[in-house]
């Protein structure tokens, strides 16, 4: 065969091994406490390991494997739908506030990581347009943007594998998100000895043979489907339209409005929806695709620069826990909403929005409900910290320093 041949790993073949990533991990978090303490989500525990296996499989065999991730796609939609169905106008009011302020901690986080990545680059002699693509685009931007802007820089200045490094940069980004998040606010928790002040609806269930069954009416089940539906189709719709006006939103994000509206609409008209089909669906949603995302990360291209990646991504790690610590965490209030909101901060702010939410999503099912944070992190990730990483980008290529 030959060496670059193209080897599609099909949707049902994804999804099994998704979960079964997803049952490695929790695993191997049982198996090593200390993941568990620390709240490392199962599917980075899972699915790096598997990850692992399909790169060594590349590079024994030849093979490009490749995962077929329609399905994770639609999955990432369902998830952030349920988000705006279980989202009510009280906690938007007060979600607010907090959006506002991560919004400008943010914007002096993306300036505080360019800096760093700019200073280690030219430390080691190299162009400080290195030290961004080490910085904010590769990072805070993940791999889209890394890869549009690591062939402008190819093409206009004469970057050498620049769109490599970038794509390098920002899979390192992600594990390295989903380690430090969880470890980080566990300790803001436990040192303040903070509590969630909202209880979550817990499923009516039943031990049968040792195992938890749990109980869901089917006339509830089909009406949290229906809804998932109408943010689908009307979110699509919308999506759609904003981009006729030129706007680009992720679909997810208008989907998530539309469950927002959805939701408020109901309340208002005073029908009552089962809530718990809902957080059950958004769930499952969740970890399938944080399953899928994990196994589908090229390792293969950590390979190469090593030595420099990891030595950049400790300091990029190390600043923004310390700007978690000192400066978000109290800004927000000192309480539970904060240090997941912290969590979700450091996932996105070094990997993705979705590795925010897992760093959420570890935490709150083991210490409560946080749903301030799952409304803010998806709105900053999804929209607000593109707009600021790209315009502080361009502020900077403006500068005489980034122009050889």
């Amino acid at each position: 065969m030959d060496a670059t041949a193209v080897f599609h790993i099909s949707t049902p073949t994804t999804l099994a091994l998704a979960i079964i990533a997803l049952w490695l991990g929790y695993r191997i978090n049982h198996w090593l406490p200390l993941l568990h303490r620390y709240n490392i989500p199962p599917a980075v525990s899972g699915g790096i390991p598997i990850s692992a296996l399909v790169a060594l499989t590349e590079l024994l065999s030849g093979w490009e494997l490749r995962f077929e991730l329609a399905l994770r796609d639609l999955l990432l939609i369902a998830f952030f739908s349920t988000i705006g169905l279980s989202s009510r106008l009280r906690q938007m009011l007060e979600g607010g506030r907090a959006l506002a302020i991560m919004l400008g901690l943010a914007v002096i986080f993306l300036v505080f990581q360019n800096l760093l990545g700019t200073t280690l680059a030219l430390l080691v002699g190299e162009s400080p347009l290195y030290g961004l693509i080490g910085g904010s685009i590769s990072l805070a931007g993940g791999h889209g943007t890394a890869l549009t802007w690591g062939q402008l820089f190819e093409e206009h200045f004469g970057l050498d594998n620049a769109s490599t490094l970038g794509l390098t940069f920002a899979t390192a980004g992600l594990i390295t998100g989903g380690l430090v998040g969880g470890p980080v606010a566990a300790f803001l928790i436990r040192r303040h000895k903070l509590s969630p002040e909202t209880t979550e609806h817990e499923l009516p269930h039943m031990e049968a043979s040792g195992k938890t069954i749990y109980q869901i009416e089917l006339n509830s089940l089909l009406t949290a489907v229906l809804l998932i539906a109408l943010c689908f189709a009307l979110g699509s719709s919308v999506y759609d339209w904003l981009s006729d006006l030129g706007m680009r939103l992720p679909a997810f994000l208008t989907a998530m409005f539309l469950g927002i509206v959805l939701a408020n609409l109901l309340d208002l008209a005073k029908v009552w929806v089962d809530p718990r089909p809902i957080q059950l669906i958004g769930d499952l949603s969740l970890q399938l695709f944080l399953g899928m995302s994990l196994i589908s990360l090229p390792l293969l291209s950590l390979q190469g620069a090593l030595g420099a990646i990891s030595l950049v991504m400790l300091m990029q790690a190390l600043l923004i826990a310390l700007f978690t610590v000192w400066l978000v965490f109290p800004l927000l209030g000192r309480n539970y909403d904060a240090a997941c909101i912290g969590a979700g901060f450091i996932g996105m702010g070094l990997g993705a929005t979705p590795v925010g939410i897992a760093n959420m999503n570890a935490l709150t099912s083991r210490f409560g409900p946080s749903p301030k944070a799952y409304l803010v992190i998806p709105l900053l990730g999804a929209f607000f910290i593109d707009i600021a990483n790209a315009t502080l980008v361009q502020l900077l290529l403006g500068f005489e320093m980034f122009n050889p």
